[in-house]
């Protein structure tokens, strides 16, 4: 479970909604908490407490600067413990990632730990999964779709909570 205070920048996918909110309530610790289908674009960000206007409109400023982005959910991947949609093309995610971590180097993704940046839509994490969990979201796929924004959302200790919506640049 996050600190209280910490802050996330992510991709909503609405979209997927219907096809993996089901999975992700009973899998995913994250939907428990407020979180949404998306695409993390920097986890963790900075403490609520640096979260001035000035970097919410630099935010707004980096998002502006990239176009919407138009992605298909139509394969799984897997990390240890992890199963997600893979979004394709993610390049555009990975630059959104690369232009924010450029902007606030003491903000690397997923605080370092990782070498390589993999955008994912998480399905389940950290436990064992129902088995029918993989065949019914494949009934559900592929899911196309348009993602017209990032969004900044802060852990209040409970449940994840919209800060800033930051849309993308036409």
């Amino acid at each position: 479970m996050p600190e209280r205070g910490a802050s996330a920048v992510v991709v909503p996918v609405p979209a997927a909604e219907p096809v993996v909110a089901p999975w992700r309530a009973r899998f995913d610790p994250s939907a428990a908490t407020g979180m949404p289908a998306h695409v993390t674009a920097l986890y963790p960000f900075l403490d609520e407490r640096r979260l001035t206007p000035e970097v919410t409109g630099r935010l707004a400023a980096v998002c502006a600067g990239l176009p919407a982005l138009d992605v298909e959910f139509s394969r799984f991947g897997r990390f240890p413990g992890v199963l997600y949609l893979a979004p394709e093309p993610a390049d555009g995610l990975r630059d959104l990632t690369l232009a924010l971590v450029e902007q606030w180097p003491e903000a690397p993704p997923y605080g370092g730990a990782f070498d390589t940046i993999v955008p994912h839509l998480t399905l389940a994490d950290g436990r064992e999964t129902d088995p029918r969990l993989e065949p019914e979201v494949r009934r559900g796929l592929p899911i196309r779709t348009r993602l017209p924004e990032a969004s900044l959302l802060v852990f209040d200790g409970t449940r994840w909570q919209p800060r800033a919506r930051l849309p993308f640049g036409a």
